[in-house]
């Protein structure tokens, strides 16, 4: 191979790359958000610097089914998501993330820096409950429950008229946040960086909302329960088509003065 043929690999390994080049489109992917009240100390442990807890003392647990993905085919997420401030934005810090699929997996590490491990996730309706599990190392380290479909949110039941998802729109759209560390071949990190980044042309399909419970068991290579259950606020249930995009560097460890405290 040349240099131009090597500059021009999408990923690793040449022979066979991982993942092709980007943007990737989702269709049909399906959300469980639990949303719930934690430890207010565990939660500022978990944010890297510049990232503030946003005061609310919540944490997201997801399960997301991705059954049809550009580049990176059919698979299932969970993972635990914190609502966090970078200055005056409001912003979602991905603290942990947990899959079935390896092009996802070094293609989220390796652009991105999504904090991905191979995992046994699932969200699926088991008879009137919507279930979603996390099994790690044949452990099951998460259990996420929601009633199935109870209130509608994209259409009024009653008044037999759709409703606007400009709300669900606009929290997709919030700047996601994530740590990326990559190593250089002496062991001391190349890439220390907050990149961040925002999904795009969204088309929400159907959205519900409803009851919810959340069960954690603590476990050292999946810690999910590091950010304990204090009380569960209730769960949303979406499908919908969106576009991941590449993203940018928000925050620089490696700079002397990192951009986001010279833009100060």
């Amino acid at each position: 191979m040349k240099r131009e043929d090597v500059l021009a690999l999408p990923s690793m390994p040449a022979a066979s790359p991982s993942y092709p080049r980007g943007p990737y489109r989702f269709i049909d992917r399906e959300y469980l958000i639990i949303t719930y009240e934690t430890d207010a100390d565990a939660l500022r442990d978990a944010l890297p610097e510049p990232l503030q807890p946003d005061g609310s003392n919540t944490a997201l647990f997801e399960f997301i089914r991705m059954p049809d993905s550009s580049g990176f085919g059919d698979y299932t997420e969970s993972g635990v998501v914190i609502p966090a401030r970078l200055g005056d934005e409001h912003v979602n810090f991905t603290a942990q993330m947990y899959l079935d699929d390896e092009p996802p997996i070094a293609g989220g590490r390796e652009i991105w820096g999504f904090p991905k491990k191979h995992a046994r996730p699932r969200l699926s309706v088991v008879q009137d409950t919507l279930t979603g599990t996390l099994e790690y190392a044949s452990v099951q380290v998460a259990v996420g429950t929601m009633g199935y479909k109870h209130q509608h949110l994209l259409y009024d039941v009653e008044g037999r008229r759709a409703c606007s998802p400009a709300s669900i729109i606009d929290k997709m759209s919030t700047t996601q946040v994530n740590l990326k560390i990559i190593p250089g071949v002496d062991g001391a990190p190349a890439i220390a960086q907050l990149v961040g980044y925002n999904l795009a042309d969204i088309r929400v399909k159907g959205a519900w909302s409803g009851p919810a419970r959340l069960g954690l068991v603590p476990h050292v290579n999946a810690p999910v329960a590091d950010l304990p259950v204090k009380r569960v606020f209730g769960a949303v249930h979406f499908i919908a088509d969106i576009t991941l995009p590449y993203g940018l560097v928000l925050h620089d460890y490696m700079e002397v003065v990192p951009r986001s405290e010279a833009a100060a």
